[in-house]
């Protein structure tokens, strides 16, 4: 096909906005969202000082009503994490599979207030309820200490049965333990949770964005870091094998994390998988920087912030979790700025 000037003139397709929408390539709206909520055990709502506007919530009025909020939005997809004081971690992170735990809390009454009108998903992982502040059950061999992931598996498939038992639609491990996948769908499926999903965070990268996040759930590393189980960000292909390896195991739902920073991973694994739902995390430190740059008046907030997560989709992600879930959802409705 010979495209030639000046028969063809690309600039007819964007001469006004309704020309603009007809022919756009990829549309953006809330229901490509699941919204991040970090929950505590009680007290009053608590701003998380590097991610402007979000909060960890006290399971109780509060929580309901900004899941209300953000309903009356369209957004009705949301993943949970639980936050814990320090007092209460410790090396196994039992706070995480404990059946009467923030998390399972939380999912019940918020199954209990909304029912099927929403999808909870529940994050799998023990970083934020370990006093080390690592994923797993931390070991020592020959003066080193590793993350021992076959014992660590075991507990993530009990923490998913705490929450399926609770009413979580999907789990969603983060850990990135080999395995973990086969071992939640096990443990679910013995215990008759055959029709609870698993989100699974197939390629997740040992990445420098998740600083605030750590911050907002108290879950930074007290010692090393999480390059020995997290993906090197030098890795894009490796991401095929993780995600054919949790295919393999029974994952309904595979991820890409972070988002901005590896769209081509993203576009790779929607290459490879196109029958899979593919997600993808628009992390805290991708939140955080934007925030940042909009307080400063280096960019325009909505503007930036509809361009990430229309660019996150158009690389092939079919859901976003993304902290700009409900500003974003705010702006759709009063018409996209392109």
């Amino acid at each position: 096909m010979r495209v030639q000037f000046p028969t063809t003139r690309p600039r007819r397709l964007r001469a006004s906005k309704i020309i603009r929408d007809a022919v756009a390539e990829t549309q953006i709206d809330a229901g490509d969202f699941i919204y991040p909520l970090f929950v505590k055990p009680g007290g009053e709502r608590e701003p998380i000082g590097p991610m402007p506007g979000i909060y960890r919530w006290p399971v109780g009025r509060e929580l309901i009503n900004h899941v209300e909020e953000a309903l009356s939005l369209g957004i009705n997809k949301f993943i949970l994490f639980g936050v814990l004081p320090d007092e209460l971690k410790n090396p196994e992170g039992t706070g995480g599979y404990d059946p009467e735990g923030v998390v399972p809390r939380a999912i019940r009454l918020i199954k209990e207030i909304f029912g099927d009108r929403v999808l909870v998903f529940a994050d799998v992982c023990l970083c934020e309820y370990t006093d080390h502040g690592h994923c797993g059950v931390v070991k020592e061999k020959r003066d080193r200490w590793y993350v021992d992931n076959d014992e660590t598996i075991k507990l993530y498939a009990k923490e998913a049965v705490v929450y399926a038992e609770a009413g979580a639609d999907f789990v969603a491990p983060s850990g990135m333990m080999d395995g973990q996948v086969r071992e939640i769908r096990r443990a679910l499926d013995a215990h008759g949770f055959e029709e609870v999903g698993i989100m699974a965070y197939s390629a997740k990268y040992a990445s420098a964005f998740y600083g605030p996040f750590r911050v907002a759930a108290a879950s930074a590393p007290k010692f090393g870091d999480r390059r020995t189980y997290q993906m090197d960000p030098r890795n894009a292909y490796e991401a095929l094998k993780e995600v054919a390896m949790d295919l393999e195991e029974g994952a309904d739902i595979v991820m890409v994390k972070p988002a901005l920073a590896y769209l081509d991973v993203i576009r790779l694994v929607k290459q490879h998988f196109p029958w899979v739902p593919l997600a993808a995390y628009n992390v805290s430190g991708e939140y955080s920087l934007v925030k940042a740059a909009a307080t400063a008046g280096y960019v325009d907030e909505r503007t930036i912030t509809l361009e990430i997560l229309t660019a996150i989709k158009r690389a092939g992600a079919d859901l976003i979790l993304t902290y700009h879930a409900l500003e974003a959802a705010k702006w759709i409705k009063e018409g996209l700025p392109f």
